[in-house]
């Protein structure tokens, strides 16, 4: 079981809806991946972010998709290249990722609350 959360714990982590502008193939990766660009809009601009979401997607499929991601973890650096945001997925059945996302359009930027 994990450790219980606070609501402060949960205010410092910001999920923000981005839109998915650029997406390509990264062989480079040690596992399976995709190069995201996605606008979070006028605030933050356009970050970076390499998923495993191989299995489910493709490149040219994520172009104009909205996704959730974490904006503000620290960003890491895979190979060449700078990962700025956690795109967030959860393991379908098999344990591939499934991207979590909203069911209807939703402006860019927008957070979680």
């Amino acid at each position: 079981m994990s450790t219980p959360a606070t609501m402060d714990d949960f205010d410092r982590i910001d999920i923000r809806v981005g839109t998915v502008i650029d997406a390509q193939p990264f062989p480079e990766a040690r596992k399976p991946a995709i190069k995201l660009w996605i606008d979070f809009g006028a605030g933050l601009g356009v970050r970076q972010s390499s998923a495993q979401l191989t299995e489910h997607y493709t490149p040219s499929a994520l172009i104009g998709q909205q996704v959730c991601a974490v904006v503000n973890f620290a960003p890491r650096q895979i190979g060449k290249f700078r990962s700025e945001v956690l795109t967030l997925g959860m393991p379908d059945a098999e344990g591939a990722v499934v991207l979590v996302r909203p069911d209807q359009a939703i402006p860019s930027g927008g957070r979680l609350f």
